[in-house]
């Protein structure tokens, strides 16, 4: 099984409609059996709530129900983990210190990833930026950068996995 965990600040915008998106991506390439994610926050400030509602909205007009309740980062999860996928640099950051902290190393690079790296499109941006704060075009332009991501993200992961939809668990 190959376990994927999407992080932003608070886990009410970013992460949980990257989390949502995957899913869908990779249940419509027909590697759910192989492919889990989750996402998770690296500050506690929202433990235990539903993504914001304009998120939900926005995911909702693309058929993605997000029903996540928001976690923060824990050392397990650098166990739990193959891929860890941060927003923006300052949790990328954040990340690190935390792998140090939990476990005296900091996270291999073909570990912890910039998830914007993956969008084909992002020119010179390295961030997805957080819309907490903005209108509802900016979920929307949030939506559709993590969609891009997602794909470039999952076409990777299929070739350094050689993933198929038959392929067993035995097999990776």
């Amino acid at each position: 099984m190959i376990n994927v965990l999407f992080i932003c600040l608070g886990n009410i915008c970013r992460s949980p409609i990257a989390e949502g998106v995957f899913k869908a991506l990779v249940k419509k390439k027909g590697l759910d059996h192989i492919i889990q994610c989750d996402s998770a926050g690296t500050g506690a400030y929202h433990i235990g709530s539903l993504p914001d509602k304009r998120m939900r909205k926005v995911a909702l007009s693309h058929d993605i129900t997000l029903t996540h309740q928001a976690r923060q980062l824990s050392f397990e999860d650098f166990i739990n983990f193959n891929y860890i996928v941060a927003m923006d640099q300052s949790n990328f950051e954040n990340i690190r210190k935390e792998s140090f902290r939990a476990h005296g190393f900091y996270l291999p690079e073909d570990q912890l990833y910039l998830y914007r790296m993956f969008d084909p499109e992002r020119g010179e941006a390295v961030i997805v930026p957080d819309p907490y704060y903005e209108e509802l075009s900016a979920f929307d332009d949030v939506y559709e950068i993590v969609e891009r991501s997602g794909n470039a993200f999952l076409n990777f992961l299929i070739e350094k996995h050689g993933l198929t939809k038959e392929k067993s668990y035995q097999e990776i």
